[in-house]
């Protein structure tokens, strides 16, 4: 697999140093509340998700957990992207920041995806740049602790590679979008994140030359991928599907912007 040097051009001395781990109650049980925010998210309920986070979060700090406090955070990172509530996301960010520094988090794997989240909302939210030395860091953590064929990896690097293009490094941004997609074909059931990342680059392939070849390799392996027979037509799929669907029209695939769409439709 192809790699990319990790780099960390910040002061990261706020997210080093001994990781707290010193046991805190638990206030609340996190997997049963991810649960809940699941059911709600299906329904597309995101006052009721934000009630059940803030309640939550009122808990947790009441009893000093402060684990809770951060996956909750991490939580409402995603609910503010979701929701596109700017101030919102950004308090969540400082928060998170905040959380990570006290407990010197931040070079754990728990810590840093909470920072990838963090990163991506930044990215979200028009700071490309900014986002960019997190997404540093963030690397640099997984390199050292994770498997290099580690799922987790592959939403780095396609997140990573988004914010190097609004930044205009291209060069980078393909290099970490092909690692994504190497990573991915590594491993099974990825058609739908393999699909996404197809358009990604194609997206970007077009941004800088509409007539370029490898726009239509691209857009026909993703089709190709979420057209397999094999493939269970989920939750997941109709998300991924349905955020590929509108590049596939613009773009003029319409064969596969049509079958996608009968698909979605049933």
């Amino acid at each position: 697999m192809d790699t990319i040097d990790p780099s960390c051009p910040f002061d990261n001395t706020a997210y080093t140093g001994t990781p707290d781990i010193k046991h805190t109650f638990k206030a609340l049980d996190i997997p049963k509340l991810i649960g809940e925010l699941d059911v709600l998210y299906a329904d597309n309920d995101y006052p009721a998700a934000e009630r059940l986070i803030s309640a939550g979060m009122e808990k947790a700090v009441s009893a000093g957990d402060w684990r809770s406090q951060l996956s909750l955070v991490s939580e409402q990172l995603g609910l503010y992207r979701k929701t596109m509530e700017e101030e919102k996301a950004l308090s969540a960010i400082a928060e998170a920041e905040k959380l990570i520094a006290a407990h010197a988090m931040g070079r754990t794997v728990s810590g840093a995806t909470v920072l990838l989240n963090a990163a991506t909302t930044m990215k979200c939210f028009g700071n490309a740049e900014g986002s960019i030395p997190l997404f540093e860091h963030v690397l640099t953590v997984y390199s050292e602790n994770l498997d290099p064929h580690d799922y987790r990896l592959a939403g780095l690097y396609n997140n990573m590679a988004l914010s190097y293009e609004d930044t205009g490094n291209y060069g980078k941004a393909e290099k970490l979008f092909r690692m994504a997609i190497e990573l991915l074909e590594s491993l099974e059931n990825t058609n739908s994140d393999l699909a996404v990342t197809w358009c990604n680059l194609a997206e970007m392939y077009d941004s800088l030359d509409n007539e370029d070849g490898k726009i239509s390799e691209c857009m026909e392996n993703a089709g190709e991928l979420l057209l397999d027979p094999g493939l269970v037509h989920d939750g997941y799929y109709a998300f991924t599907a349905g955020k590929c669907l509108p590049l596939f029209d613009r773009l003029g695939f319409f064969y596969y912007a049509a079958q996608l769409r009968k698909i979605l439709e049933d």
